[in-house]
């Protein structure tokens, strides 16, 4: 079995420098841990080992705490199982309710909640936009506050069947919802502890879908390997 090596990226290898930016690209074009395996010529095992440490310090960054102050868009979304029969939208029976929050020409955050309540929703929005700022959302009844808390607000009706009026509208972050659906579907099978990793590895990647991810990821690690 060949050694365990000193390696700048991660702490604990048997492999080369070189051959971890291999992993880290394969991570970055987004390929499955088995595609992996084969065009790096390790097992499994260890490039699902690989991956939880990449998408935990990718949790990590997600994390940090800012406040910021702009144009937000605001809205909720469920993930998980096919819903039950008759049973859709907030509530839906056996899914996990998330929300987002979107910086207009900016970034996305998103957190898992337990529900889609006022009390849930309102420390998020006050710990993540300053007062002051221009707040959309749809006609919720979790968002009746916001005017109160020192935010501009404005809604469109979504049970009206209305969709944006003038400058007013959830688009950009219900955008960021089908893009996070869409690629988290092909992790068939997935611990429910894991889901928040994936989740955010989709807040990562699109908020930095403008530039090259691989190169993003590896400054990082240069400075504090995994």
């Amino acid at each position: 079995m060949e050694k365990y090596r000193k390696n700048k990226y991660i702490k604990v290898a048997h492999f080369s420098d070189a051959k971890f930016r291999m992993i880290l690209k394969c991570f970055c074009q987004d390929l499955t841990a088995t595609q992996t395996a084969f065009f790096t010529k390790l097992s499994r095992n260890t490039i699902n080992r690989i991956f939880t440490l990449i998408r935990k310090r990718i949790f990590y960054l997600t994390s940090k705490k800012t406040r910021q102050k702009g144009n937000f868009e605001l809205d909720e979304s469920y993930f998980g199982a096919k819903r039950v029969r008759g049973k859709r939208g907030r509530g839906a029976a056996g899914k996990t309710p998330v929300f987002g929050l979107l910086k207009r020409d900016g970034n996305v955050h998103v957190e898992i909640v337990k529900k889609c309540s006022r009390a849930q929703l309102l420390p998020i929005i006050k710990g993540k936009i300053l007062e002051g700022s221009t707040i959309h959302t749809d006609g919720w009844r979790a968002y009746d506050s916001l005017v109160l808390n020192g935010y501009k607000h404005y809604r469109v009706f979504h049970s009206h069947n209305e969709f944006a009026r003038g400058k007013c509208h959830v688009n950009g972050i219900e955008s960021f919802w089908a893009y996070a659906k869409i690629r988290l579907a092909k992790f068939k099978g997935m611990k429910n502890e894991n889901f928040v990793f994936h989740l955010k590895e989709c807040e990562f990647r699109f908020n930095h879908r403008q530039e090259n991810l691989y190169l993003v990821i590896l400054r990082e690690l240069r400075n504090n390997s995994l």
